[in-house]
């Protein structure tokens, strides 16, 4: 089974040559600014297929030969990716079945979103898709997004919307446009996505097949999806225990609500459900839960960094240096179901004798306002060589006066190399305050904007390895 799954969706991540069924030169249109990704990403070096635009009414588009149909396509192509008219990609599809290509992305909309006449293009297309062993991606849907092989069959223009950098986040949404608002605002939030796709409709490939690929492509730590509703129930807890067990993966589901549950019926016509039993399947399969996209991506940027790093247990240990701060971490600690840790004796001692007499020892420790990055270093020290600390939040909060600032970033990345426990830091600040995550989280440690969202994202590591200790 894993060798079929990873065989079947290897040609949309990675394919030899992709053929662009409506492909324009035309600016702007969908079929013009697919080419132009693909083109822009071959002549960067990262797309190493071939590209083949197919339009019977264009001879060539920007040095590229056109084929007229489907039918001329050279040998290689393994991809097609098709933006023409919903009741064109019928007779399409046959075409590509006839070709023996085995992949396909439906960018077009106007299938069973739309009503009874959709959904009956939509069943004509799949008996095509099951008789031919084609997988198909969406129909109504912006496809895949992979910055590793240049892969990007979104139709919103680099000049619109900016791409984020490649990492070890896969990030699958049923919605179009919340996955391209996700990649842009993941490119400004330096959060590293390696894989995306967009399946809308999810005609034929569904979360359950993303799943179970996931679970061997190495470059993916977490996986996180958006959804609006499942078909194939069993499928989905089946896949979901078999990923559950090796990464974590975490949903956002929406419809939650009756008014929600008939947008997202007109959206993409999925059946919601009661939310009560997605709650259900969730707890019951180990798929995380987020609340919102910050959530997800929170959780998602801790299990990225830290997934082979997680809690042994529930006591978390707090240092910093704003009182303030670290009794808004003390109550999000309660609020999301942790403990605080009772510090050893041993580690009392510890930073009592490390610490000038204004300082305070205990949890939280406040190494105070005029902190330097060595008093950091003893706290952490302390914090890490305690047996009753299981994860640690380190607030940091860069505008104090004596913190050298590359100095601290150095220790917090050194004690998360050599410290089997989580380091989580909270950054608040300005400008100047995101330059100096952003530094901290490129030597691997997750930086939050405020403590609520620090322990939150701890939250999610703890309960995470909570389910793998009671055997998955």
């Amino acid at each position: 089974m894993a060798e079929k799954i990873v065989e079947e969706m290897r040609p949309f991540f990675d394919p030899k040559a992709v053929a662009i069924i409506g492909a324009t030169n035309k600016k702007g249109k969908v079929g013009n600014v697919i080419f132009e990704n693909f083109k822009m990403n071959k002549e960067r070096g990262i797309f190493k297929g071939n590209i083949y635009p197919v339009n019977p009414k264009l001879d060539e588009i920007e040095g590229y030969k056109v084929y007229k149909s489907v039918e001329e396509l050279p040998e290689d192509t393994d991809l097609a990716v098709i933006s023409i008219p919903a009741p064109f990609v019928p007779d399409t599809m046959r075409q590509i079945a006839k070709k023996g290509i085995k992949s396909v992305i439906i960018i077009t909309g106007g299938f069973g979103e739309l009503g009874e006449e959709g959904k009956k293009l939509e069943r004509e297309i799949l008996e095509i898709a099951r008789e031919n062993g084609i997988r198909v991606i969406g129909p109504n849907c912006v496809g895949v997004y992979v910055p590793d092989t240049g892969v990007d069959t979104v139709f919103l223009p680099e000049s619109k919307m900016d791409r984020p950098k490649s990492g070890p986040i896969a990030f699958v949404s049923q919605s179009g446009a919340f996955a391209a608002a996700m990649l842009d605002w993941a490119a400004m939030a330096g959060i590293g996505i390696g894989k995306m796709v967009s399946y809308g409709n999810k005609l034929d490939v569904d979360d359950a097949d993303l799943m179970d690929y996931f679970i061997h492509d190495h470059g993916i730590n977490v996986v996180t999806f958006y959804i609006e509703g499942v078909k194939d129930g069993r499928k989905f807890i089946e896949a979901a225990k078999r990923i559950t067990k090796v990464k974590p993966v975490i949903a956002l589901k929406s419809g939650r609500t009756e008014y929600g549950a008939k947008a997202a019926s007109s959206h993409t016509g999925s059946l919601a459900g009661a939310d009560t039993i997605y709650d259900a399947v969730f707890k019951q399969t180990g798929i995380i839960r987020a609340e919102d996209f910050e959530h997800m991506f929170d959780l998602a940027k801790a299990f990225a960094a830290l997934k082979d790093k997680l809690p042994k247990g529930d006591r978390i240990g707090i240092i910093t240096d704003g009182g303030g701060a670290g009794v808004m971490a003390s109550d999000a600690v309660a609020k999301f179901g942790l403990k605080m840790a009772d510090l050893s004796e041993e580690t009392l001692k510890f930073l009592r004798e490390n610490f000038p007499p204004h300082a305070v020892a205990g949890n939280p420790t406040d190494v105070v306002g005029d902190t330097d990055a060595e008093r950091y270093r003893i706290a952490i020290e302390g914090f890490v060589n305690d047996p009753n600390v299981d994860a640690i939040l380190v607030i940091v909060l860069f505008q104090v006066p004596l913190l050298e600032e590359e100095k601290i970033i150095d220790i917090l990345a050194e004690y998360q190399k050599k410290s089997d426990k989580p380091i989580v830091a909270v950054a608040m600040g300005g400008k100047k305050t995101d330059h100096y995550a952003r530094l901290l989280e490129d030597k691997g440690v997750p930086v939050y904007p405020t403590p609520e969202r620090g322990v939150r994202a701890l939250a999610g590591l703890v309960k995470y390895a909570e389910y793998l200790r009671r055997g998955a």
